[in-house]
């Protein structure tokens, strides 16, 4: 039997695959590449020795997502798949609402159809919104402010309505903090289309020589340096809680949410300045006014994925750093260079 993964060429996609390769599941994944490159697929295959099945499907194409569950023996589905830039969100709302809450309607009733109910959902730290109290437990108030945030808790909310409906059902909600660095291969990372969104991103490009600085939004925070604070999560952390909590879902039934983040927070100067420890590049920056909507500090309590999950984030913003310049400085233009290392193997 296999597990479909569903947006498996994106950034924790591709790295969750590779988790899964290396743990001896068969996956398949579906992917619509609209923000993300098949090369990402091609070298988690060189990395895991393992070949799959691959899909170029979009969820809200009904008639060959059931196709795909025809095809195969699926027992559990990571679904990764949605488009995920806040600003676009706000500036094409009805795009972000069909395209995330609609094709995770389609999924969940061909998944139902086929028998196939066991789910990790990737949702998001920001269906809590503007939190009153840090760190963030998973029983605090949601809310959202921006319509990506509202797809997935209205998702969330869709999914608890499933169960309801039918306690054969088991999901887990994995409420992601800030997602960074990189494999330690250096094969897969990071690859956002245009300029980043995210801070990580935006200073490995700044490294390379892409952009000339990065804008720091604000440094009026009541935090020690004055710059906002965020729960970063290494990547290859954030994969191996994928697993943890697939195990959990095969072997229960229920729903239940899961911060997975470290519980520390960095501010915006710390990171660069990590960076700049970790990859010996002078990172340029220049503070500027704050963006509105930005919290002062935002940092999760994950204890319920280590008690309930036996998950832990295992690595610190030295290696988030680390394996994010090695990631980026052998692909200055992402996948698309043609990395000599790759080549190489």
């Amino acid at each position: 039997m296999s597990i479909l993964v569903t947006g498996g060429a994106g950034f924790i996609g591709s790295h969750t695959c590779i988790d899964l390769l290396e743990s001896n599941y068969e996956i398949i994944v579906l992917d619509n590449f609209s923000n993300s490159s098949p090369e990402a697929l091609d070298r988690v295959r060189t990395l895991s020795n393992r070949n799959f099945k691959i899909y170029d499907v979009d969820l809200l194409d009904r008639e060959n997502v059931d196709q795909v569950f025809k095809e195969n023996d699926i027992e559990a589905v990571i679904h990764f798949a949605g488009l995920k830039a806040v600003g676009e969100s706000v500036q094409i709302p009805l795009h972000y609402y069909h395209n995330n809450i609609t094709g995770t309607v389609i999924l969940t009733h061909i998944m139902q159809k086929y028998g196939v109910y066991n789910l990790v959902f990737s949702s998001s730290a920001t269906v809590y919104g503007i939190p009153d109290t840090v760190p963030i437990t998973e029983d605090m108030p949601l809310s959202a402010t921006n319509p990506y945030g509202r797809t997935k808790l209205m998702i969330e909310q869709i999914l608890s309505d499933l169960y309801v409906s039918n306690n054969k059902w088991s999901i887990a909600l994995l409420r992601y903090f800030n997602p960074i660095g990189a494999h330690e291969s250096g094969l897969i990372g990071e690859d956002p289309n245009g300029i980043p969104n995210n801070l990580m991103p935006y200073i490995t490009q700044v490294a390379v020589g892409k952009l000339n600085e990065v804008n720091v939004f604000g440094s009026d925070y009541s935090t020690p340096d004055g710059t906002g604070v965020r729960d970063y999560i290494h990547v290859v952390d954030l994969a191996r809680g994928h697993l943890k909590a697939l195990e959990k879902v095969k072997s229960s039934s229920g729903i239940e949410a899961y911060n997975l983040g470290t519980g520390k927070g960095y501010s915006v100067l710390e990171v660069i300045h990590a960076f700049e420890n970790a990859s010996g590049q002078k990172i340029s920056y220049k503070i500027v006014e704050r963006r509105a909507g930005d919290i002062t500090e935002c940092y999760a309590d994950p204890t319920k994925a280590e008690r309930e999950l036996g998950w832990k984030a295992e690595k610190g913003i030295e290696e988030m750093c680390r394996d994010s310049w090695n990631w980026q400085s052998k692909n200055p233009e992402g996948y698309k260079t043609e990395s000599k290392f790759f080549l190489s193997r």
